[in-house]
C-alpha cells in the first residue's frame, strides 16, 4: 500500500507546483511583459485618483454624462453577476425590456441603434456605438449648458475604430468621454 501511496503523493506535489505555481507565475509574467495596462486592469486615474477601468463599464446616470449599454450584470455593471441575460428572442421579458428601454431614449423606436436598448453577454462592455454616443449628445449639451456641435465633436474625437481595419465594429469608450467631458466643461456635482 505504502508503495501506491508514495507515487500518488509526489504526482500531487509535482503538479501542485507545476500547475498551482510555476504557470500562474509564467502566466503573469507573460502578461505584464506584453500587455501590462490590461493585466492590471487597465485602470484610468484622475489627478492621481482610480476613477474607473476603461475595460469593464459602470453605470452614469447624471444627464451630464455620456450612458453606457443597459448591462444584465446584477443591479448594472457588477463584475460578480456577469453574464447575459439569456432571454431568447421570442421572451416576452426580452421584447418588454427592449421597448422599455427605447421609450425612455424616445424617438423613433426604428433609428434607436441596437446597443442603446439591448445588453451585451457579459454585460459589463465599457464602450458603445458612435450612433448611441450621438443620440445622446443632445442631452449632454443641454445639461452642462455647452454648444451641441462642441459634444458632438468631442464625441467623434473620442471613436476607436476597427482593429487592423477589419475586425469588431467602431466604438466610443464611456468612461474616457465623461472624463473629457469633465475636463472640457466642469461640473461641481459628485458624478453618478
Amino acid at each position: 500500500m505504502l508503495k501506491q501511496i508514495r507515487p500518488a503523493l509526489a504526482a500531487v506535489a509535482v503538479l501542485t507546483v507545476l500547475l498551482g505555481l510555476a504557470y500562474p507565475l509564467a502566466l503573469t509574467g507573460l502578461a505584464q511583459a506584453m500587455a501590462p495596462d490590461p493585466a492590471n486592469g487597465g485602470l484610468v486615474r484622475v489627478n492621481g485618483h482610480v476613477v474607473g477601468s476603461r475595460l469593464i463599464g459602470q453605470v452614469f446616470t447624471s444627464a451630464k454624462y455620456l450612458h453606457g449599454r443597459p448591462s444584465a450584470a446584477g443591479d448594472g455593471y457588477d463584475p460578480t453577476q456577469s453574464g447575459g441575460s439569456n432571454l431568447g428572442p421570442l421572451d416576452p421579458r426580452l421584447s418588454d425590456r427592449i421597448a422599455a428601454s427605447a421609450k425612455a431614449l424616445g424617438g423613433d423606436p426604428r433609428l434607436i441603434p441596437a446597443d442603446a436598448v439591448t445588453t451585451s453577454a457579459s454585460g459589463l462592455d465599457p464602450d458603445i456605438s458612435p450612433a448611441f454616443a450621438q443620440l445622446q449628445a443632445a442631452r449632454i449639451a443641454g445639461a452642462r449648458r455647452a454648444p451641441l456641435p462642441e459634444v458632438q465633436a468631442l464625441l467623434e474625437r473620442h471613436i476607436t475604430g476597427r482593429l487592423l481595419g477589419v475586425i469588431g465594429e467602431p466604438r466610443i469608450n464611456v468612461l474616457a468621454v465623461n472624463i473629457a467631458l469633465d475636463q472640457r466643461w466642469p461640473v461641481t456635482a459628485p458624478r453618478s
